[in-house]
């Protein structure tokens, strides 16, 4: 059996996606299976032991007319048997439909309906701690075979040399293992899923004065100007504990370098997941326009916690995502720190004490 499973865009999407094929290569040990992603986001995945072959789109030549005829040639000289279509949008339902698999399953869509043998609605309650975009993913599985797990943890695969790499580059950099060490998520994957820069410039002081941990920052060299703009409105005290130039230069650089921390505080987003993957406690912002029950991954309120204006303001309530993300820097406004750090001081209280508990 030959089984292609589809999800473009995001790299936090492909990373859960990801999921299926542990899920998959367990039921059907001697299937082919295939990943269709943006070429993008394979190092999220890179050398998953599930997955046989990656197939990458490119955006900038297979979505124009003539590269996406002769991608969707490729697909269907494929010959799958199974295509599972995570994404569900026009692109990748036209993906489906031209690849002449016998079964053909996504989500139920008025537009999309016509490219799929089966199609499921999303689940309207939670069965586990998974949260939404887990579980939901998971319920394609159905169309294959009711004997599937609701969830299973997504995870990311180092090889011993990347995490000795990144060890090193932390140590040389004058960093001590003995001490807190906390990546930031500072920016998110847009503008108006970035939390304020004063409120995080807040929240990074609050960090420091609490714990007097070590902290990274999550940023791209093209994002150095606006990281910067976050440095310089932190106190001088928690400047002095900001490693400005560690940073992960590539996807693999950060995630390796993300396992040797103690947890990862920040927007909500792909490094959240990706932290999450890694087994790094995480604390996350999520911005008004996203719903905190379709991301709130594995959520315990202990080791993985998450904060959302809904949680304390209902000034969102009956407004469409279109509305809310139209306003998205005037709700995020409502979301002041000091409305958060209750429950951040009790996330740093447990992440130093397992540090001092690590160090005994």
């Amino acid at each position: 059996m030959k089984i292609l499973v589809i999800q473009q865009k995001m790299i936090g999407d492909v990373l859960t996606s990801s999921i299926l094929f542990e899920a998959l290569r367990k039921k059907y040990p001697s299937a082919e299976l295939h990943f269709l992603i943006y070429k993008h986001t394979l190092q999220v995945v890179e050398n998953n032991p599930y997955i046989d072959k990656f197939i990458l789109f490119d955006p900038e030549k297979d979505q124009k007319f003539r590269g996406f005829l002769a991608f969707l040639k490729q697909i269907r000289k494929n010959k799958y048997d199974v295509v599972i279509d995570v994404y569900s949008k026009i692109n990748t339902a036209l993906i489906s439909a031209f690849s002449g698999a016998e079964k053909r399953i996504s989500y139920h869509k008025t537009y999309t309906q016509f490219a799929y043998t089966q199609t499921f609605r999303p689940k309207a309650k939670l069965e586990s701690s998974a949260g939404f975009a887990i579980e939901n993913r998971m319920l394609l599985l159905q169309g294959l075979s009711e004997n599937f797990p609701v969830e299973i943890k997504p995870k990311i695969y180092l090889t011993a040399t990347e995490k000795e790499a990144a060890k090193n580059m932390l140590e040389q950099a004058g960093i001590s293992f003995s001490r807190p060490l906390i990546m930031c998520g500072i920016l998110g994957s847009s503008a108006a899923k970035t939390y304020s820069h004063k409120y995080m410039a807040q929240v990074l002081d609050f960090i420091v004065q609490k714990t007097d941990a070590q902290l990274l920052f999550n940023y791209i060299p093209k994002q150095a100007e606006e990281a910067k703009t976050i440095f310089n409105l932190c106190k001088p005290g928690t400047q002095k504990n900001i490693f400005f130039e560690v940073f992960g230069r590539s996807l693999r650089e950060f995630m390796a370098i993300t396992y040797h921390c103690d947890a990862l505080i920040g927007n909500e987003g792909g490094a959240v997941n990706m932290a999450k993957a890694l087994d790094v406690p995480t604390f996350s912002i999520f911005s008004p326009q996203i719903k905190k029950e379709n991301w709130s991954i594995y959520e315990d309120g202990t080791r993985n916690v998450s904060v959302h204006l809904n949680d304390h303001n209902d000034v969102l309530k009956g407004l469409s995502k279109k509305e809310i993300s139209k306003n998205s820097s005037r709700f995020y406004e409502l979301l002041e720190p000091n409305l958060i750090f209750a429950s951040l001081e009790k996330f740093l209280n447990q992440i130093t004490s397992a540090k001092k508990a690590e160090q005994k």
